[in-house]
């Protein structure tokens, strides 16, 4: 059998499912995502590697980003889902989303995108960011990403799980939630190459 016939059309034609774990830095966005990712099988990518250096550079310096620099990001990950939508391919996205007009702009790549958010107090966040290494998104920017958050509004899709519980118990929340199957075959799954700069 080539795939040509019935079954190997289907198998093209089924529509992808592309998940973005959103929320503020620290929330464990990056561990829900990538938990997702190797459970499910759905290409992962980590929406901060998308950033200019510019975006970095201010990141670092504990300046927060003004929505001007966070447009041209944002149209680039919508443009990202989209594309490996076209190719077939489901994907699950680490990216903080926090406003609802961030999410349309996502909303507006693939067919279809399913959020899912990660909330907890500021505290355990905090808690958090102080324990982390090597991620240049400073603890003193949780206040301004705060501010920043627009919670989900009743008539988005988005599922909301508490970041009290654990990375295991989280991807397995996300997974049941969505609808999302697991994997049938070995191997890695697929992750994304971040653009240069």
């Amino acid at each position: 059998m080539t795939g040509d016939g019935p079954a190997g059309t289907a198998a093209r034609s089924a529509p992808t499912r592309h998940i973005v774990v959103m929320g503020v830095s620290g929330s464990g966005k990056t561990t829900v995502a990538e938990g997702i990712s190797a459970v499910t099988g759905l290409t992962f990518a980590e929406a901060d590697g998308f950033h200019p250096a510019s975006n970095v550079d201010l990141m670092r310096a504990g300046v927060p980003l003004e929505d001007a620099h966070r447009w041209p990001w944002l149209r680039e990950l919508a443009g990202w889902m989209s594309d490996r939508a076209a190719e077939g391919v489901s994907t699950v996205l680490a990216c903080s989303a926090l406003k609802r007009s961030y999410r349309d702009v996502l909303r507006q790549g693939p067919p279809s995108v399913d959020f899912v958010f990660l909330e907890g107090s500021a505290e355990v966040i905090r808690e958090r960011m102080a324990r982390r290494s090597g991620h240049y998104m400073p603890a003193s920017l949780l206040d301004s990403q705060i501010a920043t958050l627009e919670p989900p509004q009743p008539d988005e899709r988005i599922l909301t799980l508490d970041v009290a519980l654990t990375p295991e118990e989280l991807v397995t929340a996300a997974v049941n939630g969505l609808g999302l199957l697991p994997r049938t075959t070995a191997g890695p799954a697929r992750e994304v190459a971040l653009p240069e700069g």
